[in-house]
């Protein structure tokens, strides 16, 4: 019998090089930008509806063009595959991509400046590890001087403060992880902190509330009327874990997305830092209040000459019911909603449009989208009806606001 001789050296070799060995190490870091990721919510902007997720191609409206988001596959042609740790770093805290394009704010690096180089590796290494996909994303269609890419230098000077998250010692850890989360990972700013004609955010009102994409993101500032200082701290975590708070609302259009593709998968430690943090943010009240007692409805079916009573009766009474509790699932719930308190009813509108979440056994929110078989006219009065039955009465909706709303949304 011969025996073949193999040296110490090589056999050590051949065990490093072998994939388990090789990914072993790695796997630690991969998931732990996972969890990152997700908790930065990058697969909703990077995503098409009903997509390939991360692949790029979402469209942004914005005042002044559309604007796609790119492939983060590490498809080297047309993803970041070719992307070395540092221009992925530069694009990430800087807003500068690979070849120094500068990428538009929408893309919130802002917010992700604050990121640790750790953190942000870490979700490269996710990134990387998925399978790459061969997707050129369309072309930015801008106005002038919007399609000049290198003015954002100077915005940059400006806006963005390239700066990383510093912990506050006078602060809990509770506190300044739940900063670190929305102010950075989550950048809930980017949506409930209201913009100059500069499209730097306004942090005179932080946190106020502001329209984007056809949608109010509300006051999630301290404030008892307007804000969420009147919720407790266990309705806060459901609707932020869950998207439903018995009493208050059901979130809905990106909320609800950041929902279901973010906020629901972090762990409950940061849920509550989340919660943490927001109670600190400084009470702003703002026009559009909520009312915090809603009137009390019998589930008697009310006369329904009105022409938005007989399209509730028709099309809605029977998931929300007459008394607004919601007959199938307490995601159905009217009763406190913020959506029909709001006088400007920018949401009542887009739900009633296009709908809200999707068909799913273990989620039961979905609301099927009337803007296709319902005239403006018809969603305006039904509007109306449901905010002076269910809310404060405050909205005049025309049939003009709803034909905006349809041209606001995406």
């Amino acid at each position: 019998m011969i025996v073949a001789r193999v040296s110490p050296f090589l056999f050590i070799l051949f065990a490093f090089l072998s994939p388990a060995s090789a990914q072993a190490p790695n796997a630690d870091l991969i998931a732990k930008g996972q969890y990152l990721a997700t908790a930065g919510d990058c697969v909703a902007c990077h995503t098409t509806p009903g997509g390939t997720p991360f692949v790029g191609g979402r469209a942004f409206k914005l005042p002044f063009g559309t604007i796609y988001s790119r492939n983060i596959t590490p498809d080297k042609e047309t993803g970041i595959g070719s992307w070395s740790d540092d221009e992925f770093i530069t694009a990430m805290q800087k807003g500068v991509a690979k070849g120094g394009e500068h990428l538009y704010p929408a893309f919130p690096y802002t917010a992700y400046t604050k990121l640790s180089r750790d953190d942000v590796l870490a979700i490269k290494a996710y990134l990387f590890s998925l399978t790459p996909v061969k997707n050129a994303t369309p072309e930015d269609a801008l106005s002038f001087p919007f399609n000049q890419r290198w003015a954002l230098a100077f915005w940059n000077i400006l806006f963005n403060p390239d700066k990383r998250f510093e912990a506050d010692p006078k602060q809990s850890a509770d506190w300044n992880r739940g900063a670190y989360l929305v102010e950075g990972l989550e950048h809930c700013g980017e949506c409930h902190t209201p913009r100059r004609f500069t499209q730097s955010l306004n942090n005179s009102q932080k946190f106020a509330g502001a329209v984007t994409q056809g949608w109010m993101a509300y006051n999630i500032t301290a404030d008892s009327d307007s804000g969420v200082g009147g919720w407790s701290d266990d309705a806060l975590a459901s609707y932020l874990s869950t998207g439903h708070a018995d009493g208050h609302s059901s979130a809905a259009g990106p909320m609800l997305e950041a929902v279901n593709d973010s906020l629901s998968h972090l762990t409950a430690q940061d849920i509550h830092a989340i919660v943490v943090y927001l109670r600190s943010a400084a009470p702003i009240k703002t026009v559009t209040a909520v009312a915090q007692n809603p009137p009390a409805r019998s589930a008697a079916t009310p006369p329904t000459a009105d022409l938005g009573a007989q399209i509730f009766a028709g099309e809605c009474a029977n998931c929300h019911g007459w008394d607004g509790i919601g007959v199938q699932s307490p995601y159905a719930s009217m009763v406190g909603s913020r959506t029909l308190n709001d006088s400007a009813a920018t949401n009542l509108m887009a739900v009633l449009i296009g709908g809200s979440g999707a068909p799913s056994s273990d989620r039961p929110r979905f609301m099927p989208p009337f803007g296709v078989g319902r005239s403006d006219d018809q969603l305006s009065a039904v509007a109306n009806f449901v905010n002076s039955y269910f809310g404060n009465g405050g909205s005049k909706i025309t049939a003009d606001d709803v034909a905006k709303a349809r041209k606001a949304l995406p």
